[in-house]
């Protein structure tokens, strides 16, 4: 008993110092992001699954580029509602939700009307409601920490900073177009 009980503060310890050393690493990186110009305008936003990246793009050149927490449903395309996957397709912002549950929220029009012909035929719901969001109410502490592990039921999630950063450049996308790349994509 007491050999676990070592074996477990001792996990506890390293457990700690990572997530220290995270916290720092996350505060020397937001400290060296400046943020983008009052009149930044993208024309569109991708979303790379594989490299968990999600990349405002203008005058067809990415203009910032932010890590992402992904859908817990693993790889593959969304197929069905509940399946918590990433959606994969080209995509318009359809929808600001000032009042989220997770700080901000960006929809997007998943699913298209080939999605869902193809979850009818299947006899499923596509699902819907895929966000591009922050972090939960009250967990923006959690910061960058939230990369540990995709997390989400198949939205784009990013920290609350971020959110507000994309938020406030999407008011002025020319047009509101994003594409969610699947794994086997590769960046223009």
């Amino acid at each position: 008993m007491r050999r676990w009980l070592n074996w477990l503060a001792a996990g506890g310890i390293v457990l700690g110092l990572g997530f220290s050393t995270l916290s720092t690493l996350t505060e020397l990186e937001e400290a060296a992001l400046e943020p983008l110009p009052p009149d930044t305008r993208i024309d569109r936003i991708e979303v790379h699954k594989s490299r968990h990246e999600l990349v405002l793009i203008a005058d067809e050149r990415p203009i910032r580029t932010y890590k992402v927490a992904l859908g817990s449903g693993g790889i593959g395309p969304k197929l069905q509602e509940g399946d918590r996957k990433t959606p994969e397709g080209r995509y318009r912002i359809n929808g600001r939700n000032p009042n989220s549950a997770f700080h901000l929220s960006l929809r997007i029009s998943y699913p298209e009307p080939h999605e869902v012909k193809a979850a009818r035929e299947r006899g499923v719901s596509p699902g819907g409601d895929i966000m591009i969001h922050g972090l939960p109410n009250g967990s923006g502490w959690i910061g960058e920490r939230h990369l540990l592990a995709d997390w989400t039921a198949g939205c784009i999630a990013v920290t609350d900073a971020e959110i507000e950063e994309i938020w406030r450049v999407v008011k002025t996308i020319r047009r509101s177009r994003s594409s969610l790349r699947p794994p086997s994509c590769r960046a223009p």
